[in-house]
């Protein structure tokens, strides 16, 4: 399968119609991963698209930040487990999801949270789009952008303190999609040129 490459704006008008369509047929929870590694643009992305549905939708759509997610730095693939377990095949078999988000301060699993569907579901985070999630999602982005432009974000998001994390988190996101073929599995992809 070849992801159908799009410019931003284009790209975020194309996921609302579709995503309305989705409604507008039947399908009361739409679910749009987006997917690309750290610094790609995907939480920034996922907010605009969110912002977009509620205008044109009748209601707000739910974020999923794989943030939330992951049990720390070396927790990516434990993260795209945990989105499947808890949150991903419960919507699928009609039940509410019901997780614990991940709090970085204390290195441990503590707010609950749920979501019984009934409004379009945006998961943004690495990981979100693998072999499993890409039979049950209905729309998904991966993000293309350069190393050098993502490490840049990285730093002026996470701040020099965090730096000595990026290779670590990189060595899995490789992996990853190494194993996952994650940026085959996507409808649409968005490149660094159109990022920025």
């Amino acid at each position: 399968m070849s992801a159908k490459v799009l410019e931003y704006d284009l790209l975020i008008e194309q996921i609302t119609r579709e995503t309305l369509e989705l409604g507008d047929s039947g399908l009361a929870t739409p679910i749009i991963l987006i997917d690309g590694r750290a610094g790609s643009g995907k939480s920034t992305l996922a907010e605009k698209m969110q912002n977009e549905l509620f205008r044109q939708g009748e209601s707000m759509p739910r974020i999923i930040h794989m943030d939330d997610l992951y049990e720390g730095w070396t927790g990516l693939a434990a993260g795209a487990e945990y989105l499947q377990r808890f949150i991903l095949s419960p919507l699928l078999n009609k039940q509410t999801a019901s997780w614990q988000e991940y709090n970085w301060e204390i290195d441990a699993r503590e707010r609950w949270r749920e979501f019984s569907g009934g409004t379009p579901l945006i998961v943004e985070g690495c990981g979100s789009l693998n072999q499993y999630t890409s039979t049950i999602a209905h729309i998904s982005i991966w993000l293309e952008v350069d190393e050098a432009t993502r490490r840049k974000r990285w730093l002026e998001r996470d701040g020099e303190v965090f730096n000595q994390y990026f290779d670590i988190w990189a060595a899995q996101e490789l992996d990853l999609i190494a194993r996952e073929k994650s940026p085959t599995l996507a409808d649409y992809e968005l490149r660094s040129s159109s990022v920025d």
